[in-house]
């Protein structure tokens, strides 16, 4: 029964995930050709540097469509941890697709500084960046709360792509209406596109490092880890807790964790006490996948630096 209220919930984020990148896709499209058609007809620099920005959007939700299908798959032989560094990566090809996007849009934006100006923006470029501002906005919004429902790393990065969207837009606006209202000031709408880029990076730095750290084996935090370590030396029959390791994949976290039992203690009486850590474990709200408990004799004469009592904080 649990298994198939696990496989519906599964199923249920999976139609989740799709349905509203979907919509993200439709909405980006339309930004992509009306910024884009705007930019060149409206004569913005910045219009249409938005219009880029828009596309890596439209990209990076393919990713995410086409993606969900497998990091969302069961443990197989190839996989035996599962398959939840594929939406790892497919985050952190949305991170590295917004730099690259940014530092390309800082090329075109300093070339047009550089060969001069020929003619201002028109104030339907201005209408256009408005639009996109609203639309991204509540895409955003609609995304994010999608993606913590589900908990999804990879929908949360293209939620903040949809808001660096969004936020890229205002200057985007602005420098078009000073460039308008103030034609001596025709240099803003390349500035703009170039602050654009800047606010591109650093939705892109967010996205990328915590992915960075993730496929480089890098633990869980601080206080995550003592959670750990309390919550099994809570279990009863613990006589210490030490040697935790842990590693995310996805949206899961594995532990290695060592048990001190009485020495006295049958083999089958301390697997079944490394059985009921692993179960406590699981079962928390801390997103762990998966544990393995080594046990070790509980001797007080030889006891491990770091190691926790049942009745004892985590030392440092």
């Amino acid at each position: 029964m649990k298994k198939n209220t696990t496989s519906h919930s599964a199923a249920s984020a999976i139609h989740q995930i799709r349905f509203v990148t979907l919509w993200g896709m439709a909405v980006n499209l339309l930004l992509v050709l009306g910024k884009a058609i705007g930019g060149i007809c409206f004569h913005s620099q910045a219009l249409f540097a938005d219009a880029i920005h828009s596309l890596s959007d439209l990209i990076t939700d393919f990713a995410v469509l086409f993606g969900v299908k497998y990091w969302s798959a069961p443990p197989d032989h190839d996989h035996p941890y599962g398959h939840g560094r594929i939406e790892t990566l497919i985050s952190a090809f949305i991170g590295l697709a917004l730099a690259v996007v940014a530092v390309g849009l800082v090329w075109d934006a300093v070339s047009t500084l550089r060969a001069g100006i020929e003619k201002a923006p028109k104030p339907a470029a201005f209408f256009i960046a408005l639009g996109s501002i609203g639309l991204k906005e509540w895409l955003f919004r609609w995304t994010r709360n999608v993606a913590r429902r589900v908990g999804s790393k990879a929908l949360e990065a293209n939620a903040w792509h949809h808001r660096s969207d969004a936020i890229s837009s205002i200057p985007a606006a602005v420098a078009i209406a000073l460039a308008y209202f103030f034609p001596t000031l025709h240099f803003v709408d390349p500035l703009g596109a170039i602050l654009v880029s800047f606010f591109i990076l650093h939705a892109a730095w967010k996205i990328t490092m915590p992915t960075l750290h993730e496929l480089s084996d890098g633990g869980v935090p601080r206080e995550v880890e003592e959670r750990i370590y309390r919550m099994a030396a809570a279990v009863e029959g613990i006589r210490g807790v030490h040697g935790a390791r842990t590693r995310n994949t996805g949206n899961a976290i594995l532990v290695d964790l060592h048990i001190l039992v009485d020495p006295d203690m049958t083999v089958l009486d301390g697997h079944k006490l490394s059985h009921r850590v692993k179960e406590v474990l699981v079962r928390s709200d801390l997103g762990i996948a998966d544990a393995v408990i080594h046990l070790e004799p509980y001797q007080q004469e030889t006891r491990k630096t770091g190691e926790v009592d049942p009745v004892s904080e985590p030392r440092d």
